[in-house]
């Protein structure tokens, strides 16, 4: 790759981009002559990695020490070989630790080219000659880098497309998917970016079908900015969306902001979760279409079907409980497994249905406190959603995954919510609490397999963590006289009495 800047702006900018490219383990070897540019490029890096719009954040060069460290979200190490002596040398400085968990930056690397990764990533920074300040640079790295870039480059080329090239980007989070969010900013503006590749499919599991496919999980982000915008028009806070892409999978939407319905201390705010609850209330008593359009382009809601059901709980069956048991299930255990699940998928599915929006809980409710009714409930993930049993994304909030909601709050939400359907009218309140205990059970079912499957295919053991309180919600629903099977067959594969710690 080899590409031309008329200023230092210009690469600097480019150097902002490549930052928000790099992962532990990557090294950029800047080479170039005195005054080409290689300290502008990794000044620019550092601040990027620093959150530092304003480049305030002091980046001296290290010719003297060899190296500068940084300790920022992805840590640093900021190499300078010119008065290296002997390129052994170069293990006495700790390129290998910094690269255990964080990224180098390496000027003057043919002082020791011998001594450095074999995929290492070059910049050969050069004068064009054209202007005082006109830099080219020829880029040569590993494919899953240049991949990494080329993505990184396309999203800055979406947000000169709408008018905000040179606003600043941060990072924000990534989450359990595949997809990425940074915030874009300019003075006190301050949008999201969205990046969602289109989700490549997986290995068949069922049917000669993908897990994403039988579970109807969204493979892009046409659902996103369809029923984000319906949700919209409806009167609920779902965020602006100022531009998307559908082919390269970048929204770039409004901040709702960063309040949410916990404490400092992570625990229930109870006057959230109230609104929260009323806020699905109001949801459920409405009409949802299956079927809509962006841009010419038509999607459909998919319905939360029998198969869907039975590949959630099976992650259960799939991930973990080999994890406790240190062995696969036998073909009749989950034979069983599928029959008790799916008489009570019958029980559901003839019930009253809804949009349903999958992952309603703690870390994608927005709270606006300024807001008044539905208004004050942010809403942020909702690609995956579906048409079914309205009592899904009331068990998904009054059983939290990753909050300990005590069991009388649990109790006065769900009787929060059946009032305020039941003023509504035409509200079954026995059927709907008796799905709600089905549903309590099948959410916590697949999300331990889930957190599992995090833990053993994508190396995240934090979401062991949860574990234990999945557990207790599960005792809780699992107590339900129309459980009565299930509760025995989880009882006999000791599903609620394991103790996971990480892969060793």
């Amino acid at each position: 790759m080899k590409q031309s800047f008329p200023s230092e702006e210009a690469l600097t900018r480019f150097a902002q981009d490549v930052a928000m490219a790099l992962k532990p383990g990557d090294c950029l070897l800047l080479r170039g002559d005195l005054g080409a540019g290689k300290s502008t490029f990794a000044r620019a890096a550092i601040r990027m990695l620093a959150g530092d719009p304003a480049g305030k954040l002091e980046v001296p060069s290290p010719t003297f020490t060899l190296v500068q460290t940084y300790d920022l979200r992805l840590p640093v190490s900021h190499f300078d070989l010119y008065r290296l002596g002997d390129p052994d040398e170069l293990d006495e400085l700790g390129l290998t630790d910094a690269l255990a968990e964080g990224v180098a930056l390496v000027e003057w690397p043919e002082r020791a080219e011998s001594r450095l990764p074999a995929n290492s990533i070059l910049f050969e920074i050069e004068e064009t000659g054209e202007s005082a300040d006109g830099r080219e640079v020829t880029l040569t790295g590993p494919v899953e880098f240049m991949a990494r870039l080329e993505r990184s480059l396309s999203m800055r080329a979406f947000l000169q497309a709408h008018g905000r090239g040179d606003w600043f980007r941060r990072f924000l989070l990534g989450d359990a998917s595949t997809r990425a969010y940074e915030t874009v900013e300019r003075g006190s503006d301050l949008l999201i970016l969205m990046n969602a590749p289109r989700r490549p499919d997986g290995p068949p599991v069922r049917d000669g079908k993908p897990y994403s496919q039988i579970a109807h999980l969204a493979e892009d982000i046409l659902p996103f900015v369809a029923i984000g915008r319906h949700l919209a028009e409806a009167g609920f806070r779902a965020p602006q969306i100022h531009a998307f892409d559908l082919d390269q999978g970048f929204v770039l939407l409004e901040h709702l902001g960063s309040d949410g319905v916990l404490d400092e201390n992570r625990m229930p705010l109870p006057d959230r979760y109230a609104a929260a609850v009323d806020c699905l209330a109001a949801m459920h008593a409405r009409d949802w279409p299956h079927r809509l359009e962006v841009d010419g382009r038509a999607y459909a809601i998919a319905d939360f079907d029998r198969d869907a059901f039975l590949i959630e709980t099976e992650l259960l069956t799939d991930w973990y409980l080999p994890r406790i048991s240190g062995t696969k299930p036998s073909a009749d255990a989950v034979a069983a497994f599928r029959d008790l699940w799916m008489e009570l998928f019958a029980i559901v599915d003839a019930g009253e249905k809804t949009l349903l929006m999958r992952d309603f809980h703690s870390p994608n409710i927005i709270w606006d406190g300024s807001a008044e009714g539905v208004a004050r409930i942010g809403l942020i993930d909702f690609q995956d959603a579906m048409i079914g049993s309205t009592a899904y994304d009331v068990a998904s909030i009054i059983q939290d995954a990753r909050v300990d909601i005590p069991s009388s709050l649990q109790n006065t939400l769900l009787d929060r919510y059946c009032a305020a359907r039941t003023a509504q009218g035409g509200f079954d309140e026995a059927a709907f609490r008796l799905a709600f205990a089905i549903l309590a059970a099948q959410r916590a079912t697949k999300i331990l397999g889930i957190f599992v499957r995090l833990d053993e295919r994508d190396g995240k053991p934090a979401y062991l963590g949860h574990i234990p309180r999945l557990q207790a919600y599960l005792r809780e629903s699992l107590a339900h006289p129309a459980l009565a099977g299930l509760a025995a067959w989880y009882d006999k594969y000791g599903i609620l009495d394991a103790g996971i710690g990480p892969r060793q």
